[in-house]
């Protein structure tokens, strides 16, 4: 298994099925504010569905078309990462996001995006990373800002969440600005 660190007492690992216990606890710890703009508390309901959407993201990594990460602090799974679309083949992925409230405001989704942005441009030769949220998601746009994209634009009342039609906003970084904003263009 593999961890890498965070720093803080966090790290970010593989989120694995095996481990959906743990992740339903951590849901139900969060369900309330993670729910508030993002589907994944209503489909990790219960144990079964929380398996089976953990399964998804391995099927998703064997298939080299989306990876899972845990964000845990102090041995406490918080929150996560992942990449909900990633084609290598043609360079584009997307980029997500949730975390339980009692770790928000620590920095631990800009520092673990940061990690796998890094490792799909560096590594995987991914050319475009796609960040969509909300509009009325601020927190998640700050992540999107500090990760140094840029909002791309805005698709009107395109997404049904809750009865209620949501804008969502698109935001991106290219290769080459990131490895730039590194120092490492």
């Amino acid at each position: 298994m593999f961890a890498t660190s965070l720093g803080d007492g966090a790290e970010l690992r593989p989120l694995e099925p095996w481990r959906a216990e743990e992740f339903l606890a951590h849901m139900d710890r969060g369900r309330e504010f993670v729910g508030r703009h993002i589907g994944l508390s209503d489909v990790t309901a219960d144990l079964d569905s929380a398996r089976n959407w953990l399964q998804s993201y391995a099927d998703k990594t064997a298939a080299d078309a989306g990876r899972l990460y845990g964000i845990w602090l102090d041995g406490l799974l918080v929150g996560g990462v992942l990449f909900r679309v990633f084609d290598a083949p043609a360079g584009n992925c997307e980029a997500g996001c949730w975390l339980e409230p009692a770790a928000a405001g620590r920095g631990l989704v800009t520092r673990a995006a940061t990690v796998i942005i890094d490792w799909a441009i560096r590594e995987r030769g991914i050319h475009r990373v796609e960040w969509l949220v909300s509009s009325k998601n601020t927190p998640s746009i700050n992540v999107a800002k500090r990760l140094g994209m840029t909002r791309d634009g805005v698709q009107r009342q395109n997404h049904p969440y809750r009865g209620v039609r949501q804008d969502t906003e698109i935001w991106s970084v290219l290769a080459p600005e990131w490895l730039a904003a590194r120092g490492t263009a």
